[in-house]
């Protein structure tokens, strides 16, 4: 259940399952009980208060207040709206509470119990303004344990924005699949925790929807990262070339080296200028060090076929020679990962860059990077999702559109999104390992997509072992464990 699904789509599923049979009340009831299910579940007990509004969102909450009232709770349902305006199955679910609904006012909330926030669910398509946003700040003030259904109102379904007046769930319960504000940043952080309801939609329907959109899980990439065979040596393994910097910047190309062997490859070469070379080899026993001289340039390594994938751009310098070296990586088709300075580097001339990419590359940019190659597309205000798969298709290869909810893009339209990536990894360093997470996962054979969510997923995963206080070098120490864990 990986598929994320936009609001438009969420409706066409429950068309599509009427057709097949189903009838409509029946998946609101459905949906009422879990609900239900949910709020008995929960740690708070006292009154329930359930605020239901005017569409199908408060059609649920009534379902779930009789469902309670059953199970011998106390209820208590307020509506905001005449309840004479409802209709269909949200009138339906009024008329079989026989409980009555007075007014939805600011002053009847009631902190000492749990409250059920059915106001307006996924379906807002505008900022919650005057006695709704008054009833929605007296939530959030009240101290109340709220859960959401759906959606917590006051959160735009499809983008991920919130509207400046929002419900602070502590949890959401949604139906069938997730949509994208149960994914993207800042709606995940208000939505609490999320259970995710079978209300009886059938799978089939997704046949005809054909999302493409996906919450990342390692059932995505199921051959990542390779398992070595048992005739296995280390070139058969992948071998990654990593572009450094100057001297006195070898050390973000250092972090994705190291990245890279513990990710998998099993040799991983620096390429450095004479003096940076030096550096690395006070540093390093595992990597490789390679210095550029008249007979060994960027050109002569890629010569030697088993070179399986470059990452290039960490701390590399934003000027001619990182443009030249780019484009020699790719005049020779070798996969490559484009972080830092690779991708600013192209801030002038993104279509020189443009020309040469291809689906087994991957752009790993942060937001301001992304705005220096996509100007038009950095406004952040639109869907992350859209803005990633509009690049994507642009720049003719897979983008990571990095973040705590990096959102990884296809040219063809597919998106998947992370969702497991810690506050931690915030720190200097985190994106050069997850370029090298991705080198290495390249250079054993994993396609863009694959290899670039593989890695995404990876990165987050060591940053949760690592836990507070991490820094960017104990991310490659924790892949051992992520990686046992995952085999």
């Amino acid at each position: 259940m990986f598929e994320i699904l936009n609001i438009k789509q969420s409706y066409m599923a429950d068309h599509l399952a009427e057709g097949a049979g189903i009838e409509s009340y029946s998946l609101m009831r459905r949906a009422g009980k879990a609900l239900a299910e949910v709020v008995l579940a929960a740690p708070n007990a006292g009154v329930i208060q359930v605020l239901c509004g005017p569409g199908a969102n408060g059609g649920d909450g009534y379902v779930a207040a009789k469902m309670l009232h059953e199970a011998g709770r106390e209820v208590s349902v307020y509506s905001f709206g005449d309840v004479a305006h409802l209709n269909g199955d949200a009138a339906r679910a009024h008329l079989d509470w026989h409980g009555g609904a007075r007014p939805a006012m600011p002053d009847i909330i009631n902190g000492d119990g749990i409250l059920i926030d059915a106001l307006f669910g996924a379906g807002l398509s505008r900022p919650l303004v005057g006695e709704g946003a008054a009833l929605v700040q007296a939530i959030n003030a009240s101290g109340a344990y709220v859960i959401s259904a759906d959606l917590p109102s006051g959160i735009f379904g499809d983008e991920g924005a919130v509207s400046e007046v929002h419900v602070r769930a502590h949890e959401t319960v949604t139906f069938f699949r997730k949509k994208p504000a149960h994914v993207l940043q800042p709606s995940r952080e208000f939505c609490g925790k999320i259970t995710l309801a079978d209300i009886g939609i059938p799978d089939h329907v997704l046949g005809e929807i054909q999302p493409q959109c996906f919450e990342n899980n390692p059932k995505l990439w199921p051959d990542l990262p390779p398992l070595p065979s048992v005739m296995a040596h280390k070139y058969s393994r992948g071998h990654v070339l990593v572009r450094c910097g100057g001297a006195l910047q070898t050390g973000a190309a250092r972090l994705a080296a190291h990245a890279a062997l513990r990710a998998g490859a099993g040799l991983v070469t620096l390429l450095a200028d004479m003096d940076a070379a030096r550096v690395c080899a006070v540093h390093e026993t595992e990597v490789m060090i390679t210095s550029r001289e008249a007979k060994n340039t960027l050109e002569t390594m890629l010569t030697d076929r088993r070179v399986s994938a470059a990452v290039i751009g960490p701390a590399g310098g934003v000027d001619a020679a990182m443009r030249k070296d780019v484009l020699t990586i790719r005049k020779d088709k070798c996969p490559m990962v484009l972080d830092a300075d690779g991708i600013s580097a192209f801030a002038d001339t993104p279509d020189h860059l443009f020309a040469v990419l291809d689906e087994t590359c991957v752009l790993t940019p942060h937001e301001g990077e992304f705005a220096r190659l996509f100007p038009d597309l950095a406004d952040r205000s639109h869907s992350k999702i859209a803005r990633t798969q509009a690049a994507a298709k642009r720049a003719g290869c897979v983008i990571v559109l990095k973040g705590p909810d990096s959102v990884i893009a296809v040219p063809d339209g597919r998106a998947i999104i992370n969702t497991n990536a810690p506050l931690w990894l915030a720190t200097a360093g985190s994106g050069d390992v997850l370029a090298g997470i991705i080198g290495a996962l390249l250079g054993q054979g994993g396609a863009g997509f694959e290899a670039a969510a593989c890695g995404v997923w990876l990165h987050g995963a060591a940053g949760s072992t690592c836990g507070r206080g991490l820094i960017a070098g104990d991310l490659s120490e924790a892949l051992p464990t992520v990686l046992q864990t995952r085999l």
